[in-house]
């Protein structure tokens, strides 16, 4: 997933769209992976059924917070270790998520330090 530099043409409308694509699908892929890793320990560690699983996982990847306590150590380890990594994974996500569109605008920001 790379680039053009400052000093190369900014690419087609029709580049960037697919390029915009390409970052939303590897984004949404990176989002169902972090679910599926937070309603499986969900399951596993905290003994929730697969919907309340699913309800825990989103809730802490969107920053939103627990609704249920967990009650043993390693549900409490495992909730603790998920919302650090669903901190990182926002941040992450969402950096691939609008790396084109920022790329984009910065390029078409530059100015040729020749010009006077």
């Amino acid at each position: 997933m790379s680039f053009e530099s400052s000093k190369e043409q900014l690419a087609s409308k029709k580049k960037f769209v697919f390029r915009m694509l390409k970052h939303m699908l590897f984004a949404g892929l990176l989002v169902l992976f972090s679910t599926f890793i937070g309603t499986f320990g969900y399951c596993y560690f905290a003994d929730l059924n697969i919907i309340d699983s699913f309800h825990m996982s989103c809730l802490i990847l969107t920053g939103m917070g627990p609704v249920i306590e967990m009650k043993t150590v390693g549900a409490k380890l495992f909730s603790s270790f998920f919302a650090l990594y669903s901190g990182v994974a926002f941040l992450s996500i969402t950096a691939v998520f609008f790396a084109p569109l920022v790329h984009r605008i910065l390029h078409l920001l530059n100015i040729d330090d020749n010009e006077d």
